[in-house]
């Protein structure tokens, strides 16, 4: 036997269920409305964060497209323009060198170093202290950044000494053979 509280209950919990089938159908059919989405490359977003001697602007981001688990954008690094040393927490990150010469450097004291150019693609594993560089004195340096979050983690290391000079580290994969 129900007293009246029970049926109250049992009528509660399916309205309460209806609630969530129809949202589960609006967020089912929202691909409709909010399906792929094209970013045009004038109308990327500046409000970002900024280095000196770097202009990151957001493409893909929260914000923008309601990613969730993913930041892609543009950097321009000017001649000569170097960040500090930092890491990016749990984040994986890939440059995308679309022209100019970059430089990285990484390492507990920036030991290795490894240069790209126009094609060629830089993958940043997670807490990898680093150092991201423009090599040319007189040209910038573009690039496109994707990172495996949306989150803006940078972990600044102030204290890291650099070994000078780094060592040299050949980028060595199927395109870039060990000469």
């Amino acid at each position: 036997m129900h007293d009246i509280g029970d049926d109250h209950h049992d009528h509660d919990a399916h309205a309460d269920h209806d609630r969530d089938l129809r949202s589960e159908a609006q967020d089912h059919d929202r691909w409709k409305h909010d399906g792929v989405r094209v970013i045009p490359g004038d109308r990327l977003d500046p409000n970002t964060a900024q280095t000196p001697g770097m202009f990151r602007q957001a493409a893909i981001n929260a914000a923008r497209v309601g990613a969730q688990k993913i930041w892609a954008g543009t950097v321009a690094i000017a001649p000569d323009a170097k960040t500090g040393v930092h890491h990016h927490g749990a984040l994986e990150s890939v440059i995308y060198i679309v022209s100019g010469r970059a430089r990285m450097r990484w390492g507990e004291r920036l030991e290795y170093v490894a240069e790209a150019g126009p094609g060629d693609f830089i993958f940043v594993p997670p807490f990898v202290p680093h150092q991201e560089i423009n090599a040319s004195t007189d040209e910038p340096l573009n690039c496109v950044l994707v990172r495996s979050d949306n989150e803006a983690v940078v972990v600044n290391l102030p204290d890291v000494e650099p070994v000078e000079p780094p060592e040299t580290v050949l980028w060595v994969d199927p395109i870039h053979k060990h000469p």
